[in-house]
């Protein structure tokens, strides 16, 4: 019987039902016209999801013109906020030019993404997930320390990898 009950706490611990608590993210910077010839891909900055703010990008220095605006990203256990501490400006125009977080799972990890208009300030109008990514669309927008972005999410029931 005590197996059992080891086996059973060990299953549940790897599994975080609806949450983004605890789980491996990478986040990078992304602009592309074609998906396969990007115009930037930022280094990736990999975290594990906890207390606090997970992310503060910085400048990285001029790839093809183009760098990283400063961001810092908090993740929640079903909430993505993103704010601009520093600078004013506007986001180059291209197809995609945002953010790409990569959880690391075997499964489709969000049931529904959703811009959270109360803590939300951009005009941002494409945000999708693919599989274990969630992809935010900046391209064109204004950005500085009054711009915010905030992410409702549904978090699948997904294991842990």
């Amino acid at each position: 019987m005590m197996r059992w009950v080891a086996l059973a706490a060990l299953l549940a611990a790897q599994v975080q039902a609806g949450t983004l608590e605890g789980r491996l993210v990478t986040f990078t910077v992304e602009t592309w016209d074609d998906r396969e010839q990007p115009f930037l891909q930022a280094r990736g900055r990999t975290v594990m999801v906890g207390q606090g703010v997970e992310f503060g990008l910085e400048p990285e220095g001029l790839t093809g013109g183009l760098d990283v605006v400063p961001v810092t990203v908090e993740i929640g256990p079903t909430r993505i906020e993103l704010s601009y501490p520093r600078g004013i400006g506007r986001f180059y125009e291209a197809r995609f030019n945002g953010y790409v977080l990569r959880f690391v799972t075997d499964c489709a990890l969000f049931d529904r993404v959703a811009i959270a208009p109360e803590g939300t300030t951009m005009r941002v109008t494409e945000v999708w997930a693919e599989g274990g990514a969630l992809y935010i669309n900046v391209s064109g927008l204004g950005y500085g320390p009054n711009a915010r972005l905030a992410l409702d999410l549904e978090v699948a029931d997904c294991p842990l990898s």
